[in-house]
């Protein structure tokens, strides 16, 4: 029984978007692992942007600075 979970920051991520990526996975972990779909368990677990940092800060005070993951580094 497959488990993916999935954490991101809470920005809007639509409930389709959301939909999508449990298709997506599911339809990966099937063609790759040749898993049962039926089995397969896809979690989206949505972080507060003060709950996530990097680099030592959190990611929304990051934000109001203007600082991405990419300009981080």
């Amino acid at each position: 029984m497959p488990y993916v979970k999935i954490e991101i920051t809470r920005e809007g991520v639509t409930p389709e978007q959301k939909a999508t990526l449990i298709k997506g996975v599911t339809d990966l972990i099937t063609d790759t692992l040749n898993k049962d779909p039926q089995l397969t368990h896809v979690v989206i677990q949505e972080i507060d942007l003060d709950d996530w940092g990097f680099a030592g800060e959190q990611v929304a005070q990051l934000r109001k600075k203007g600082i991405t993951a990419e300009r981080k580094k």
